[in-house]
């Protein structure tokens, strides 16, 4: 029977409310100690349905223990037994899978329980530790002294089972162990914060934290705003993240300083550094004017901005989906992406521009050029330098689109890393053109299989985000991260994506370092055959040079001596005879060559000194080359006029003379 009472939790409330009466009794006496069958199910309700998280949220583990008199035996706690389920084991006397309690048996005494509490209070969180016998009242009497709040301006709000009044009992909220709260003063004004420039810009760039709770779905969402954001960008975020349209939503928890959505958070009044909201669907506009006009004493804020602009929506049958996508796109002053861009460089131009308008100058530096320039930079560079390439697929009709780029991709940390690690590349495929544009650009790079995964994404799973990797001939998906993810999962893949790169990086630094040696080694030994064949080369042609210099001096020698012959012929044809030695007057000149040999030979003393310098050049001692000397007195013949007779220069009878070479 406490198999099929589970199946009833899983299944339907009501069925086990029709069903399990008898069990639920059973169990109250057993082990919870509450017989109002009521009282049971609205616990069950308030744990989601979930047996054990209801029994140990009204008596934990540490507390009570059911003992009994005959010798102080444990009674057993709900056996499951897997075979069970098959074939129930009949208990006795009774339908239900607990053992009864017999009467005999008696529930010892609980020791009292501790609460923890923490309270937020604008920018001071206060930790309060009560029994749970105490009263709501008491903790706001401990408040009152902690905060210094009056306690008839105080409202003490988070409770789970809604508001409470001040003589509630703790023990009987059924709270857990740890709880949350936060204190609303609506009748006080916010704190003054100092009215000089600079205390405001500095309130602008501080960051609050808005822990939102959809109060349908008993959900809490954590989201991150700058100062300078407004209320409605707020309203609309939550419009992506819940499915209610800003009109539709009934807000807890703004300051009563917040009457206006155009107000940017730094001057809305909230607690810095987190403040707690809450939201709901207003079921009617009626009923939510009713609402509003009844509790405007309260810290409520209706959101309606927009409410007259789509006021006869519904008369018309347009969808409150519809409405806010044309509102949104009302708002969108430029697509991030212009249709069939002939330059993805330009295309890629104005996604930055946009994108920045949009979200903020603080996000991923988008890289400007074609998908191809990408690879490039990042993948067919050195092993050392290549890195992960990012590609951002935006898709402006995606409801996750806003929360994405606002919390996760303009997140510090993801930008931080993305721009050390990553080459981020981005393409909008909002537009048909575009789409079909990029699915041919990752068919032709990535292959057909990554194409038709991105084609078949649907609208609502964007914007992606692809993690490339270049493995040597070919690209690489490493991961592709959906629009529905939080920030340290977004950051845990993306290192997970980075040690696979790492490891990858490594074998390809290695390789390339072997690489690079062993042409190294080739490139010395070229190098060294080239110059050891250079030195070849120039002994050669040194040589060469060596030999023609040769030759053309042999030919200048010979044309010299050729020409010299020629000239001493010719002077030898020219001198005249020599006289005998009976003419008169005769000189006799003896002439000693550098070699000691002696030239003698007759002239007339009437002959002209020129004579005797060609006598002397017939016989290979040109007069240009030496000089004719004589002894006693010693004088240097060349110097004297050739026109002169042997006998005006003293040449007569006889004269010896020698040759030497001028310097």
């Amino acid at each position: 029977m406490f198999l099929k009472c589970l199946h009833h939790f899983d299944s339907s409330p009501a069925i086990y409310e029709s069903s399990s009466s008898a069990s639920l009794s059973s169990l109250d006496i057993a082990c919870t100690g509450i017989e109002n069958i009521d009282e049971a199910i609205t616990l069950l309700e308030q744990n989601n349905w979930d047996l054990v998280a209801a029994i140990n949220g009204v008596i934990p583990q540490e507390n009570g223990i059911l003992q009994s008199d005959y010798g102080g035996e444990t009674v057993p706690g709900p056996v499951f037994d897997p075979a069970s389920h098959a074939t129930p084991a009949p208990a006795p006397s009774s339908s239900s899978a607990f053992r009864p309690v017999m009467p005999s048996r008696q529930i010892v005494e609980r020791q009292p329980r501790m609460l923890d509490f923490r309270v937020e209070y604008r920018d001071r969180n206060v930790d309060v530790v009560l029994e749970d016998s105490c009263t709501v009242g008491e903790i706001k009497q401990i408040l009152e002294n902690e905060l210094q709040v009056p306690l008839s301006k105080m409202l003490l709000k988070g409770w789970k089972t809604g508001d409470v009044e001040d003589s509630t009992v703790l023990k009987s909220l059924h709270l857990p162990k740890n709880n949350s709260l936060y204190v609303l003063t609506p009748d006080l004004p916010p704190p003054s914060s100092s009215s000089n420039v600079g205390a405001l810009q500095e309130s602008l760039n501080q960051n609050f934290m808005l822990i939102i709770t959809h109060r349908e779905v008993q959900r809490e969402y954590n989201l991150n705003f700058s100062g300078s954001s407004t209320i409605q960008e707020v309203k609309r975020n939550v419009y992506d993240l819940t499915s209610i349209p800003v009109r539709h939503q009934l807000w807890e928890g703004w300051p009563t300083s917040a009457t206006d959505d155009s107000m940017c958070l730094a001057e809305s009044g909230l607690s810095y550094p987190c403040h707690r909201l809450t939201v709901g669907r207003r079921s009617s506009p009626t009923q939510t004017r009713e609402q509003s006009e009844e509790q405007s004493t309260d810290v409520h804020m209706v959101s309606d901005s927009d409410g007259d602009d789509f006021e006869d929506a519904p008369e018309f049958g347009v969808d409150d989906g519809e409405v806010f996508g044309m509102a949104s796109s009302a708002l969108r002053k430029s697509p991030m992406m212009p249709e069939n861009a002939e330059n993805e460089g330009d295309a890629l131009l104005q996604f930055t521009a946009e994108f920045s308008s949009r979200y903020g100058d603080c996000h991923p530096v988008f890289f400007i050029g074609s998908l191809e320039a990408a690879f490039q930079e990042a993948f067919y560079v050195k092993a050392r330098d290549r890195k992960l390439l990012a590609i951002y697929l935006h898709h402006d009709e995606s409801v996750l689109t806003n929360v994405f780029c606002s919390q996760m991709l303009c997140a510090e940390s993801i930008v931080s890393y993305l721009s050390q690690n990553f080459i981020t590349w981005a393409w909008d495929l909002t537009k048909d053109a575009n789409r079909a544009r990029f699915l041919t650009m990752c068919n032709r790079h990535f292959g057909s299989v990554v194409a038709q995964t991105i084609r078949t994404q649907k609208t609502d799973q964007f914007p992606l985000f692809l993690i490339i990797m270049g493995k040597r001939s070919s690209n690489e998906v490493l991961n592709v991260i959906q629009g529905n993810t939080t920030v340290d999962e977004l950051m845990m893949r993306l290192m997970a994506a980075m040690e696979i790169f790492t490891a990858q990086q490594q074998e390809d630094i290695k390789d390339e370092d072997e690489r690079e040696a062993r042409e190294n080694v080739k490139r010395e030994q070229d190098e060294a055959y080239r110059l050891s064949l250079e030195a070849d080369r120039a002994k050669r042609e040194a040589h060469e040079r060596e030999m023609a210099e040769q030759v053309r001096l042999e030919q200048i020698r010979k044309e010299q001596e050729e020409e010299r012959e020629a000239i001493r012929l010719s002077l030898e044809q020219a001198l005249p005879p020599e006289p005998k030695e009976d003419a008169e007057p005769v000189s006799k000149l003896r002439i000693r060559t550098p070699s000691g040999e002696f030239l003698e030979r007759r002239f007339l003393a009437s002959n002209k000194l020129q004579i005797v310098f060609d006598f002397v050049a017939s016989k290979g001692f040109p007069w240009d080359e030496f000089k004719l000397l004589s002894t006693f007195p010693r004088r240097d013949i060349t110097q004297l006029d050739p026109n002169k007779s042997l006998l005006e220069v003293k040449l007569f009878p006889q004269e010896t003379l020698f040759l030497e070479a001028k310097e």
